[in-house]
């Protein structure tokens, strides 16, 4: 069975991280592909939204350190730049929404990939640990970059530094995540706002991604030019016109995606 699995749902592309009984722990054959899927999923034109989740009880614990002190293991240098930096990079660039579906433990790596996506919601019983410092390390995969413009800076350098264990519900409330999603039916009602998000005008919410992430490094008059050149772009497309024609008709827009 591969450690990557993928399914294609009408427009939804599910991605599951597919080692259970490891808690889904990254090694180099999952990490390396996981970035093949991502890359399918950013040339096939009918995925118009990409879900990730974990099979089993965890969503990701991190690193799989059993690979790391093997003796043909890879070093922390390949680990960084050939698994963690290039999949964080993918889900950011991307022009799709991706949403990270947490339904359990997102742990190191397992938790900023998680928090590096564009939705992420997390089950009642999930929970994310920045567990670097009890290794003596600092957080990677993007962690130290999203969590403080997530949480802040007092609340983010407590996080790493401590390691504290952080609720599904508590991490809703600090703003490191979107929502929780209570009960039993987590999959099922994850899928559906994954679904929702699919019939959505696809490439106007490439285009707000593309404003989010560069207002992290635009000044305001940087980012005030940068949403007049994009909301010109997202007026050619089909689906400004269709929104536009639904709302003047008094109906639901049928999007396409174009």
């Amino acid at each position: 069975m591969s450690s990557v699995l993928f399914q294609l749902d009408n427009n939804v592309a599910i991605i599951t991280l597919n080692r259970p009984d490891k808690l889904n722990a990254f090694n180099r054959e999952m990490a390396l592909l996981l970035q093949q899927q991502l890359d399918k999923c950013g040339s096939m034109q009918e995925v118009r939204c990409i879900y990730i989740t974990g099979a089993g009880k965890g969503f990701s614990a991190g690193q799989d350190l059993a690979e790391i002190v093997a003796s043909d293991g890879p070093t922390m240098a390949q680990i960084l730049s050939e698994h963690y930096n290039p999949i964080i990079d993918r889900i950011r660039k991307i022009p799709k929404p991706v949403i990270a579906a947490v339904n359990g433990v997102a742990a190191g790596a397992g938790a900023n990939i998680a928090l590096c996506c564009d939705i992420v919601v997390a089950a009642q019983t999930a929970s994310f640990i920045q567990a670097f410092s009890k290794l003596g390390l600092i957080p990677d995969s993007g962690g130290t970059y999203f969590l403080p413009r997530l949480i802040g800076w007092q609340k983010a350098s407590a996080l790493a530094m401590l390691g504290d264990k952080i609720t599904a519900e508590e991490a809703e409330r600090m703003g490191m995540i979107y929502k929780v999603i209570a009960g039993d039916g987590f999959a099922s009602d994850t899928l559906q706002l994954a679904r929702q998000v699919a019939q959505m005008p696809t490439q106007g919410l490439a285009l707000i991604k593309q404003a989010l992430n560069q207002s992290f490094t635009n000044n305001y008059q940087q980012q005030l030019a940068l949403e007049d050149q994009l909301q010109q772009q997202a007026a050619l497309t089909d689906d400004y016109k269709e929104g536009v024609n639904a709302f003047l008709e008094k109906r639901t827009p049928l999007f396409s995606g174009k």
